[in-house]
């Protein structure tokens, strides 16, 4: 006599051989994303390798061992050198799947699958602007084009550079665990004291790349409309001199501070009572969705990531793109209202229900391992 006894089927993932090609030189939500899909896919036991140029700020994020990086010039899309080299390497380690990051990229990373035509091409569009038409013949071979956000997947649509199989969209993830872990341990007041800040002041913050299209000369002026708060800037970038000198302009110094660049964001967005981004343009909004994991409030411009990540009134408040005045008042009224963590909560709930980096690594590697 036999009987059957219960067992759970586990599928095996095949351990693929990836390269990620990036030729970014600063360090924004795009490398973020890289960084965390390529953490995430080496735990997952995947053999991961990494093409940039040499000053990229990525190796230093992702600390892989020195023949795993392939570094190149990736000065644009008719660096002829970068591609007979990206192809050479492809070959020689037996590249399974090549996924790049950047436009200026993608030439060059289906050249190399041109000539290595075992090799999967991949490409993520994390930004707005439009592809020009030589994409079409770029992007043919590539098995999908990730999209980060719905707002990025339409504008690929409307550009009909592509076919609708091959776009995707994967919204971007946020390491939820890493901002869980964090509120679980977090000391504002110690926090605070160690980036010099009054331990029990309100704060207000933002992150980012200083560039102009991020409109932090938009912050600083909602700050100067705002009294009894401190406010922080974080970030690095070639915006800085001119933001600093408003800053002056306006009389905020012993208010507004500029932090640089800071490792452990987490733990700033832990301690803020509020985020702005006054960006205008964002296609999905990486910071903001980590803001509300980290349950803090966030004020943002309506650009079409944030409309996508935030619901307005519930998780965040979104206010007109370029309007001072409208930052200056939300702000104002999160900071006036005792019940703002109540507005934190649901954009954490919201946060780790919607944004996880391990739903978004889950549907990447479907792709990957395809046939």
């Amino acid at each position: 006599m036999s009987s059957a006894t219960p067992w759970t089927a586990f599928v095996r993932i095949r351990r693929l051989k990836i390269l990620q090609i990036s030729s970014a030189s600063s360090f924004g939500g795009g490398e973020r994303y890289v960084v965390d899909l390529t953490k995430s896919l080496i735990a997952r036991g995947h053999d991961l390798y990494l093409a940039v140029r040499p000053q990229s700020p990525l190796p230093r994020h992702l600390q892989l061992p020195p023949e795993k990086i392939l570094t190149l010039p990736l000065r644009n899309a008719l660096d002829v050198q970068s591609a007979h080299e990206l192809d050479r390497y492809v070959g020689r380690r037996g590249i399974e799947v090549l996924h790049a990051h950047m436009a200026r990229d993608y030439s060059l990373a289906a050249y190399a699958t041109r000539r290595n035509r075992e090799t999967k091409f991949v490409a993520t569009r994390h930004v707005l602007f439009q592809l020009n038409r030589l994409h079409r013949h770029t992007l043919a071979r590539a098995t999908r084009v990730i999209a980060v956000s719905a707002a990025v997947g339409r504008e690929l649509r409307s550009q009909r550079i592509l076919s609708d199989k091959q776009i995707v969209v994967i919204p971007n993830g946020v390491d939820v665990d890493r901002f869980n872990r964090a509120l679980a341990v977090f000391d504002r007041f110690q926090y605070l004291h160690s980036v010099g800040l009054p331990p029990d002041c309100l704060l207000v913050g933002s992150i980012g790349e200083l560039r102009t299209l991020k409109r932090h000369d938009d912050f600083i002026r909602a700050a100067a409309k705002i009294p009894d708060a401190h406010f922080v800037l974080a970030g690095i970038g070639e915006t800085r001199k001119q933001l600093e000198e408003l800053v002056v302009e306006l009389r905020l110094q012993d208010r507004f501070h500029f932090l640089g660049w800071v490792d452990e964001v987490e733990k700033l967005l832990c301690s803020l009572d509020v985020f702005v981004s006054s960006s205008e343009t964002e296609s999905f909004g990486l910071v903001i969705a980590e803001a509300m994991a980290a349950g803090t409030v966030v004020v943002a411009t309506e650009t079409e990531g944030a409309k996508e990540v935030i619901e307005d009134g519930k998780t965040g408040i979104l206010v007109p793109i370029g309007d001072v005045n409208a930052i200056a008042a939300a702000v104002t009224a999160v900071l006036g209202d005792y019940n703002r963590r109540d507005m934190g909560a649901r954009a954490r709930e919201a946060a780790n229900a919607r944004f996880s980096l391990k739903r978004m690594v889950d549907e990447i590697e479907k792709i990957y391992t395809a046939d």
